[in-house]
């Protein structure tokens, strides 16, 4: 495989992200690229005040926890489907706000793939702010990973899939729309 990270992909922890690195692993094969994980730290100045009298862990502990749950995506799908190991994977831990640093990643990218929504998202959304923010301002084709309502082997081999399009790209929508 080629040395370039063409495809990147957004992950957060949650179950869509699951879904969107599995896609993006998929697709990092079929184009014969490696694939760039980017986890986001919002800023501690979005942050509720949760912690009360306890010190708040610091950002490079943070960045380092972004890091173990990355990983343990990227074993928890290559251990399910180890054809996907080869890809090669770099993990990208950034501190900013989820849409703009995903834009900001896609810049020279084949590819960037995100799930229909993050942790934050509501359930009945249709797409979240990321993926909509991204789906606007990429600079590159945008796959947007939405989880069909099936057992997850389903979901993984048989997305329902829509595209989008907008002037100069080809965005998708992998999924069903409800």
């Amino acid at each position: 495989m080629g040395e370039r990270l063409g495809v990147v992909v957004g992950v957060d922890g949650s179950s869509e992200s699951r879904a969107a690195l599995l896609f993006a692993l998929k697709e990092a094969v079929r184009r014969n690229t490696g694939l760039r994980v980017v986890s986001v730290l919002v800023p501690p100045q979005f942050w509720p005040n949760a912690y009360g009298l306890a010190a708040p862990p610091t950002i490079g502990q943070m960045l380092d926890d972004l890091r173990v749950i990355a990983r343990h995506l990227v074993n928890g799908v290559v251990a399910e489907r180890p054809d996907l190991a080869a890809v090669p994977v770099q993990l990208h831990e950034v501190e900013g706000r989820p849409a703009e640093v995903l834009v900001d990643q896609s810049r020279g990218a084949d590819l960037l793939v995100v799930g229909h929504r993050g942790r934050g998202g509501f359930a009945s959304a249709l797409l979240g702010s990321v993926g909509l923010q991204c789906l606007m301002h990429a600079e590159c084709p945008v796959t947007v990973v939405r989880p069909a309502p099936t057992p997850q082997t389903e979901r993984e081999e048989r997305p329902a899939v829509e595209h989008v399009v907008r002037p100069a790209f080809a965005d998708t929508i992998v999924g069903p729309l409800y």
